[in-house]
């Protein structure tokens, strides 16, 4: 069958032009899917580097306009630029525990400048990613995203709590809506069908916003000085070169790359039945790159694919270029309406706790099921345990590293992604490969000795 034929109106197709009625439900299915997890960076960004309300909201609006603009740029491919791929872009937790360090330590201007520089690191990665793969197999992959899962949990708890610095942070009722909206996506997880289970989290956080909403702790202002109508604005929060920064930046962007692999393998495997090409591996961790570069100009965060759009795509089979076209425009729109950024940073912080505190673990699990993949050898098991003991180890008694120098700190003291990825290449190489059956078999000539 011609795949091109534009008589094609299959679902499961990826040049398929399946009817309007079919496609715009299911491209609603992916937005719903990744719009809380593309806002909620931003706003805990925003926390973090004090930004006022109407920058929050900005930040926020513009991380709509580039997920949906890293998405077309994955879904049409330009030259060796893009995967040619079903799959969804939004803005990345995994860079949350390095953007909130750059960000307290030097501000905003310096998270973009430290992107933009990080983000050639990917479009590098992108064209040499055949070579250096093999440098990052499953092991070194899953102790970094474990990691990054552990990393995130003291913030997760303190959203929960009602967020650091709130005049009704650790109050009963922050706890309450936190915990109301757990088990929401909990029971919506484990218990719904349909859409209810796909779009979980949204579910939760619809519960908690009406609980909310009840209790009169919702905060409207923001919505009151919001347009309804407004264009990014470019370079609007600056852009400053901080040396230290762009290193864990370049790290970070080194990272996500080998953990885009996993997902466009994903994608390929759980919805079109067979391997992903080098081609499209290249072309999809330019695309990547070349997005966060946009984005760091425009005043976005890093982007990167979303694992839980790969998962509706592997569980329905349905690939067809249209559905995303639709997923990506209504993306785009919502960024060119500053109402409804304001409209998410009025959730409170309790509900975005008690509805990402799931994901953080389901990113930690993550990280244990790569590792898993190959053998827990005392070998693989050496690797793993110090790299995530060191790396969440110093940063959590940051005392420890008092004496170092200032750009030492920056670099190691603030992230322990940083560190155990790190930790976690250079044991790989260094340490001989040994399977189980090598090592019963040391063990068996010296208890014959």
């Amino acid at each position: 069958m011609n795949t091109k034929n534009t008589t094609n109106t299959s679902l499961f197709d990826f040049f398929g032009k399946p009817a309007w009625g079919k496609a715009v439900p299911l491209g609603i299915q992916h937005v719903l899917a990744m719009i809380v997890g593309n806002v909620t960076p931003s706003i805990m960004v925003a926390a973090t580097t004090g930004l006022t309300v109407d920058e929050r909201t900005l930040l926020v609006q513009t991380g709509m306009f580039i997920a949906g603009l890293a998405t077309f740029m994955q879904i049409f491919s330009f030259k060796r630029i893009g995967a040619k791929l079903p799959v969804i872009m939004g803005v990345s937790f995994s860079y949350i525990p390095v953007l909130l360090a750059i960000g307290k330590e030097y501000g905003i201007a310096a998270i973009f400048g430290a992107q933009l520089i990080g983000s050639l690191a990917a479009v590098l990665m992108g064209f040499f990613i055949k070579p250096i793969r093999r440098y990052f197999p499953p092991i070194v992959a899953g102790t970094v995203v474990l990691t990054i899962g552990l990393s995130l949990y003291p913030i997760g708890i303190n959203y929960m709590a009602g967020g650091v610095g709130q005049p009704t942070y650790a109050s009963l009722t922050n706890w309450a809506v936190a915990l109301v909206v757990m088990a929401t996506v909990l029971i919506c997880n484990n218990f719904g069908k349909g859409i209810f289970k796909l779009a979980s989290i949204l579910v939760g956080i619809a519960a908690g916003y009406a609980l909310s909403l009840a209790l009169g702790i919702v905060n409207f202002a923001p919505l009151e000085t919001a347009k309804w109508v407004a264009l990014p604005q470019p370079l609007h929060f600056g852009i400053q070169f901080v040396p230290t920064a762009i290193v864990s930046m370049i790290v970070m962007y080194v990272v996500n790359s080998i953990q885009a692999v996993g997902d466009f393998s994903s994608t390929t495997v759980g919805g079109m039945n067979r391997e992903v090409t080098d081609d499209e591996l290249s072309g999809g961790i330019v695309s990547y790159g070349m997005s966060s570069f946009v984005a760091a100009i425009i005043g976005g965060l890093p982007t990167a694919t979303y694992s839980q759009n790969v998962g509706i795509v592997a569980s329905t089979k349905v690939v067809a270029r249209r559905v995303f076209i639709i997923a990506a425009s209504i993306v785009i729109a919502a960024g060119f309406i500053p109402k409804f950024g304001a409209l998410m940073t009025t959730i409170p912080y309790a509900v975005l706790g008690g509805a990402t505190i799931s994901v953080f673990g389901m990113i930690t699990m993550t990280g244990i099921k790569l590792i898993t993949q190959d053998e827990l050898s005392t070998r693989n098991m050496s690797i793993v345990g110090l790299s995530v003991a060191l790396g969440m180890g110093m940063t959590q008694v940051p005392a420890s590293l008092a004496m170092f120098p200032a750009w030492f700190l920056m670099v190691f003291g603030k992230s322990p992604v940083v560190i155990a990825t790190l930790m976690s290449l250079i044991l790989n190489i260094v340490i001989p490969k040994k399977s189980l059956v090598q090592e019963q078999k040391e063990r068996e000539d010296l208890d014959s000795k």
